[in-house]
């Protein structure tokens, strides 16, 4: 099977030899970044579309964050187009987090249409070093199809961490690997070298459920969910929600 999905690679390298030289040749990553926020504008409405239900029942827990002032303090990380906004309850103050600088003008344009929110600032950043924002700053960190495209999903989920207040909530949704062995796999596999370069550093093969699993939060909500697009080669998705754990009444001190 192995020598099969090498073989099937380099065809397929062959067939897009020219993306692959531009790549090699330092050329390719800033056209990918100045088209791609393009790409996922177009992508983002159809998927809302198809999502529209599972992503108000997701993001309405939100709500029940707020503090007496009715803010709740989110991060949206890899935050896109802004195409999460209009399902976040009034009362959010939204910081954003992406290292692709040319997402600002379409995050404007959502603000813009979503006045129900508060935009904080827009941080351009990795999520494996988000240095610019404090520890447990934050009670809600968003992330929606980002994970595999990161470099290092274990240290996002280290940083997501490190800014969420005890009791804070993490939301993900993301594509991830077909199950070993199947055919769909070795597609993903067979697709993964060039894929990666189309979208941004996407990986089709990552198994990220296992990366939020070895996090270290308290408790883990996931449900699995068929792709939306059957056309694009992304597999299954997963959603849900992880909680930082809460510091214990007895470990805290009385003024």
């Amino acid at each position: 099977m192995d020598a099969l999905v090498r073989l099937l690679q380099l065809l397929v390298l062959l067939l897009t030899l020219p993306l692959h030289i531009m790549a090699l040749l330092g050329f390719w990553e800033p056209l990918c970044k100045s088209y791609f926020p393009y790409l996922m504008a177009v992508l983002a409405a159809k998927t809302n579309r198809k999502m529209e239900g599972k992503k108000r029942e997701l993001f309405s827990q939100i709500k029940g964050l707020a503090g007496a002032s009715g803010k709740v303090a989110l991060l949206e990380l890899g935050c896109g187009t802004g195409a999460n906004f209009q399902f976040y309850p009034s009362g959010c103050r939204i910081t954003c987090l992406d290292p692709n600088p040319n997402f600002e003008k379409f995050l404007t344009k959502s603000m813009a249409e979503n006045r129900h929110l508060e935009y904080e600032r827009f941080v351009v950043a990795f999520g494996e070093d988000m240095k610019q924002l404090a520890d447990g700053s934050m009670d809600v960190v968003v992330c929606t199809l980002v994970l595999c495209s990161v470099q290092s999903p274990r240290k996002v989920l280290q940083e997501v961490h490190r800014v969420l207040r005890p009791g804070g909530l993490f939301f993900f949704w993301e594509h991830v690997a077909e199950p070993r062995g199947s055919w769909a796999f070795l597609w993903q596999q067979v697709a993964e070298p060039t894929w990666k370069h189309i979208g941004d550093g996407c990986r089709l093969t990552r198994e990220t459920w296992k990366d939020l699993e070895s996090a270290q939060f308290s408790e883990l909500q996931m449900e699995r969910q068929p792709p939306p697009f059957k056309w694009l080669p992304v597999g299954p998705h997963i959603m849900g929600k992880a909680v930082k754990k809460a510091f214990p009444k007895s470990c805290l001190r009385s003024e």
